[in-house]
């Protein structure tokens, strides 16, 4: 069964910065739980608990909650009231929409002078005649029953009649927990047959797998696990059709056995759903002749750029921008390259071949794309550039100190071979700079060339 837990606690504490110690209000509604507790240790300062629409058979472990000023239990299994004399400041207790029919145990609320507000709407024992009138004579506190306001006109007639009222509600209370027993013998009954049976069906599936047993099987489809999944299929449905199309008596255990067996098909879906998933096929990346496939199963943008001037290839792959790179996993071969996003395969066979040892892969600042530069495995010698005519000024410095050192003015080397005689075209006046400051340049001398 599922009980509070203090994960549960904490994600829904958010509000109070997921502390539970100092929480005084908690909303723990549809949560499918079956037994409350821990709560009184955890959350000593709580003041309002919500715990509607569970499947909570019994009011415990909430007697240390001094501070609680209201409860909400309303569409649980919850069969008498109990357990609630400790919680000195309640005000207001909503039990709608349950199975309450020992309307007697309304007694132990006498302890609560505080409470003012009582919801027993949807419960059998509202059924009873003489209801209102025994609850309003009995609990003397209270200012509101199932949302109506109790005059006081109201309250001294039910306690004029209240030895009379008690009496009858006493012989319907003994009546109706003579019925709830045979409810829960017929509950008992109908559960065990239902495994009595599952349990034939599993002995008759075993029987029918076994190489012993042949059985004739319909042409559904080509193969054995096309015949075994339809019957399945149609089991299934008998199955279901059957559980819900049978009467039952709306009771806390026939409540109980929908859950649990919407639970059970629930799990068998999630089951069928994760066996196909680690049966489906992989995709195929490389044919069995050893041939590398384009493949592009997340269907991605991409672009592939031959950059000659750097001698690599640029693949630009549009991955999502706000996918975690954790989930991307990058595999460069000398003749392709591959990339799993979330595990589907991206694969491109590479135009030449590159060095995986000396390739890069990084996220895109802007875009968020994958950006894979490859180095390509031929060199190539590219022809020497000629020197730019403009000079940047880090490089100034230096060439005028060197200048200055040597005496002389630098000149360019030429080919003999080409020029036979002076080129003097290059010979040009130079004006010296001298840099005062970081930013102000100013002339100062002008050196000649000597012949």
């Amino acid at each position: 069964f599922l009980s509070v837990t203090e994960d549960l606690v904490r994600r829904r504490a958010e509000h109070n910065n997921c502390e539970i110690f100092s929480l005084e209000e908690i909303s723990l509604h549809q949560q499918e739980i079956e037994k409350l507790e821990h709560l009184d240790k955890w959350c000593r300062d709580l003041k309002i608990l919500y715990l509607q629409n569970n499947l909570i058979p019994k009011i415990e472990n909430v007697s240390k909650l001094k501070k609680l000023e209201y409860l909400n239990v309303a569409l649980n299994n919850i069969e008498r009231i109990e357990n609630l004399e400790g919680c000195e400041e309640l005000k207001k207790l909503d039990l709608t929409a349950n199975f309450i029919g020992e309307l007697s145990s309304i007694e132990s609320l006498k302890c609560n002078i505080h409470l003012k507000e009582l919801f027993l709407m949807g419960n059998p024992c509202t059924e009873f005649e003489g209801y209102r009138q025994f609850v309003v004579a009995t609990l003397q506190q209270l200012k509101y029953l199932d949302s109506k306001e109790i005059e006081r006109s109201e309250r001294i007639k039910a306690l004029q009649n209240y030895p009379e009222v008690k009496w009858k509600i006493r012989e319907q209370e003994e009546a109706y927990l003579l019925k709830r027993a045979r409810e829960k013998e017929e509950a008992q009954r109908r559960m065990q047959e239902r495994k009595d049976e599952k349990q034939k069906q599993m002995d008759s599936k075993l029987g029918c797998d076994s190489p012993d047993s042949p059985q004739e099987k319909p042409n559904y489809g080509e193969g054995d696990g096309e015949w075994e999944r339809c019957r399945t299929v149609e089991n299934d449905d008998d199955e279901d059709r059957k559980f819900w199309e049978e009467p039952t008596p709306y009771t806390p255990e026939s409540r109980l056995e929908t859950h649990r067996y919407m639970e059970e098909k629930r799990r068998a879906k999630d089951n069928v759903r994760e066996s196909k998933k680690r049966e489906k096929t992989a995709w195929t990346l490389v044919t069995a002749e050893g041939k590398v496939l384009n493949v592009n199963v997340p269907k991605l943008h991409f672009s592939l750029k031959d950059d000659e001037e750097k001698n690599q290839i640029i693949l630009d792959l549009a991955v999502y921008r706000h996918l975690d790179t954790s989930l991307l996993d990058v595999d460069v071969q000398p003749t392709y390259i591959r990339v799993l996003v979330k595990g589907k395969p991206f694969q491109l066979v590479l135009p030449e071949e590159v060095k995986p040892d000396s390739s890069s892969a990084k996220r895109s600042q802007t875009t968020g794309h994958l950006v894979v530069t490859m180095p390509k495995a031929k060199e190539i010698i590219l022809a020497k550039q000629k020197v730019s005519a403009s000079i940047k000024h880090s490089d100034c410095n230096t060439q005028q100190k060197t200048t200055r050192r040597s005496g002389q003015v630098e000149k360019l080397e030429v080919d003999p071979s080409k020029y036979s005689f002076p080129d003097v075209t290059k010979i040009i006046q130079e004006k010296e700079r001298t840099g005062q400051g970081p930013i102000k340049l100013q002339p100062q001398k002008i050196t000649e060339v000597k012949k």
